[in-house]
């Protein structure tokens, strides 16, 4: 190399450099932001030239010590929109508040994207938006979410999913799909057989109770090898866009629950059978559990890990990993207890050494008799450097365990929002605990390090997780009014101007139906109809309460200032948000009626005097408002049991497969079990299966009623008949299709449907 002669050749070899260096920096930049790009193109297609996405830093660090993401958003003068960021979330995050905030338009669950519906040319800004994440984790879903919700998902399914969870800046997701492919090559390996391996996985619908060690086995027939390779290819693809879009998926590793074969290929393992579960037959539960101190614990770990990272690639360090999931461990000796946990954690670094263990702090409230403080002091403290495990603290709007622990003894862990339980369709939220206690409790633990939301079912209510998930930009307590306010605008976005009728009927219910300050009503409610019918018994609180904690009359009120925005805008019939909750509101509106109605049936019931003319009447009363209302659900696929087993057929093209299918999307929302062990749990308020299923319970009662006298009712009678029903539907018809709207009238036929049961003389609307 010849030497430089001049200062000047010298000033223009650094300022080379210094281009070279900034068209790298930018370069990498550009390329790294792909799938942010890849995004807009999916969602806004003709907009693709109009943003510009510049990567600044690497903003997440690593997954041991995470720092906060923050944006800017501006306008730059060639008239296109910049969106700036430390992460690929921050810029997934600073062009959702650009399109929301400025362009009021969004991506919403059930109705899909709706970004289109902005004018041609977008605005351009006259000062920056600019915003900072107040935690570096916004974590996402519940293990159950993948059976109550994604159990039938297919690919487009989750590619909605995947750009709603990055436009709102999450970035941690549970990513477990087809985790079974992975457990079959590893116990094969042992020299464990297809009958051996393909008897102890649970079915499509029930695949997450499997993975939590609850159940084990298939009842309506064993899961087949086409859909565990069919669900490992969709994992491919899930996983591979999470890390396109900045995410870092929690994947499964190896838990210890193994198959009871585990005895005949591995007579000396230190095995526990667990307890049962739920009241379920020991066939399918007594889940086996490969005690971690048994050194196949750790090989099989490796053999899993390895296998996944060979699959999916090394694209995370963090691994979700639940042991005691409602089942108590073995002993609750406290070394015992510590050494269950430390050999797990040992298992995981000696794959990884970078391993995160992510365990739901579940089991400490659902199970807290067992769980005092020095016992979950013990099992966390098994893992002895704390910045390789997370815990979500799963229910903290409700009943938060981090205050009773210590913050988990100082463990990183998640403020979450629980909300739903096995996918219940009920309108409810806390807008209180949700913007002031995580605040609060980011003020007062040093080890809280995320938001999240672990809804059992990913149903409705979907403002009650936008506002915990645009919290954690916010260092304090958003204000809920004008959030309402903005959140209408965009949700109704497409049809010409918002009506101010649908403004004060979201603040009506945001101040009582979504301000629940009630102790007793724990989560999103259930209605009374879908519950096995009884003269006792059907009110109740809790997470799966049927009481209401807000005057019916209120949400009377609101429909009918939501159904009159129709008048003063007809086109709002064509928007797809306005049909979904038109159908929601109404749908909530009947449950409550239906209460009182009910109430006044077996008050009759038990008087002294009353004639089988007086019973027959209300009971024709209760099953006619559900005849009415499975009309009104029918028109909207959101609301309808056809989706579902639709959707479950939809998986194979196998007639048997099919039956299977069905069957196990049929059993999960209405038996949940082979003999009804968790009886409507997961009821929906579905068109189809009113009809089908709740309407003929309800006409059975009502017989049962006018047959035998108070004084011999014997419920145990009455289940008797009412179970020999629900087993024959389990089966019934079998071909998928329930009647329902066709989906391109749907808006006219519920519109048609509605004004006729508002100009009705049996109005529950007055």
């Amino acid at each position: 190399m010849q030497p430089l002669e001049t200062f000047g050749q010298l000033n223009m070899l650094l300022s080379s450099l210094w281009i070279w260096a900034t068209c790298l920096i930018l370069g990498l930049a550009a390329q790294s932001s792909q799938g942010i790009l890849d995004l807009v193109e999916r969602r806004l297609p003709n907009h693709v030239d109009d943003f510009e996405f510049r990567l600044l830093t690497n903003g997440i660090g690593n997954s041991t010590k995470p720092t906060n993401d923050s944006y800017i958003v501006s306008s730059t003068t060639v008239g296109k929109i910049l969106v700036e960021g430390n992460s690929l979330s921050a810029l997934s995050s600073g062009l959702h508040r650009y399109l929301t905030d400025v362009v009021h338009v969004d991506i919403f669950w059930y109705i899909g994207s709706q970004l289109e519906f902005g004018p041609s040319t977008l605005p351009a800004l006259n000062a920056a938006l600019i915003g900072s994440s107040i935690v570096p984790w916004r974590y996402h879903f519940n293990t159950v979410t993948f059976s109550y919700t994604a159990a039938f998902w297919t690919w487009e399914d989750w590619e909605l999913e995947l750009d709603w969870l990055a436009l709102r800046g999450v970035n941690l997701p549970l990513a477990w799909v087809g985790q079974e492919k992975i457990l079959v090559e590893v116990f094969q390996e042992l020299g464990m057989t297809d009958d051996d391996l393909f008897s102890y996985f649970s079915g499509p619908a029930f695949q997450a109770w499997n993975r939590f060690g609850n159940i084990q086995g298939s009842w309506g027939g064993d899961l087949p090898i086409e859909w565990i390779d069919n669900q490992f290819e969709l994992q491919k693809n899930i996983t591979k866009r999470m890390v396109e879009l900045g995410m870092t998926p929690v994947l499964p590793c190896f838990t210890g629950f193994v198959p009871r074969a585990i005895s005949r290929v591995l007579p000396n393992a230190m095995i526990v059978n667990r307890s049962d579960w739920s009241g379920f037959p020991a066939e399918y539960t007594n889940v086996t559990f490969l005690e971690p101190v048994d050194p196949t614990f750790a090989a099989l770990q490796k053999s899993f890990i390895t296998k996944q990272a060979d699959a999916l690639g090394n694209i995370t360090h963090i691994y979700t990993l639940d042991q005691y999931n409602e089942n108590n461990p073995y002993s609750g000796d406290l070394d015992y207890l510590r050494n269950v946990s430390y050999n797990t954690w040992q298992s995981l670094k000696a794959v990884d050494p970078d391993a995160i263990w992510m365990m739901q702090g579940w089991l400490f409230f659902s199970l807290s008799s067992f769980w005092t403080n020095e016992r979950i002091e013990a099992y966390l403290g098994g893992v002895e450097d704390n910045k390789d495990m997370i815990v979500i603290d799963l229910f903290s709007e409700t009943a938060p365990q981090w205050q009773r622990t210590n913050s988990y003894f100082g463990k990183p862990w998640l403020w979450c929002q629980l909300h739903n339980f096995g996918g219940n369709l009920g309108l409810y939220g806390q807008i209180m605990n949700v913007t002031i206690n995580p605040i609060e409790a980011l003020a007062n633990s040093s080890s809280l390090v995320g938001f999240g939301l672990t809804m059992e079912g990913q149903e409705g209510n979907e403002v009650m997780y936008d506002l915990l998930l645009d919290q954690a930009w916010s260092a304090s307590p958003i204000e809920t009014a004008t959030y309402f306010s903005n959140w209408v605008t965009r949700r109704y976005a497409g049809n010409g101007a918002v009506p101010g009728e649908l403004y004060i009927a979201w603040e009506m219910m945001r101040t009582t139906i979504y301000n629940n300050t009630n102790p007793s009503v724990q989560a999103v409610t259930k209605s009374i109809f879908e519950l096995t019918p009884n003269i006792t018994g059907l009110f109740r609180a809790g997470h799966h309460s049927t009481a209401i904690a807000y005057s019916p009359n209120t949400l009377v009120t609101a429909f009918n200032l939501m159904f009159n925005a129709s008048k003063t805008n007809p086109d709002l019939w064509n928007n797809a948000a306005y049909q979904y909750d038109m159908v929601d509101v109404t749908r909530q509106v009947f449950s409550n009626s239906f209460d009182q109605m009910y109430r006044s049936l077996v008050s009759a019931y038990l008087s002294s005097n009353v004639s089988n003319t007086t019973i027959s009447t209300l009971g024709k009363n209760m099953t006619s408002l559900l005849t009415t209302l499975d009309r009104v659900l029918s028109t909207n696929p959101a609301f309808s049991l056809s989706t579902w087993l639709s959707a479950a057929r939809a998986e194979s093209t196998n007639a048997t497969l099919q039956r299977f299918y069905e069957y196990n999307a049929r059993n999960q929302i209405t038996l949940w079990g082979p003999s009804g062990e968790i009886s409507d749990y997961a009821s929906k308020s579905w068109g189809g299966l009113l009809n089908g299923y709740y309407v003929p319970r309800w006409q059975m009662f009502v017989s049962y009623l006018l047959e035998v006298p108070v004084s011999r009712y014997n419920y145990t009678e009455l289940n008797s008949r009412l179970l020999a029903f629900e087993l024959k539907w389990q089966t019934q018809g079998m071909n998928g299709t329930v009647q329902q709207a066709v989906l391109g009238q749907a808006g006219g036929n519920l519109q048609i449907l509605l004004e006729s049961v508002v100009g009705s003389s049996d109005n529950v609307f007055w």
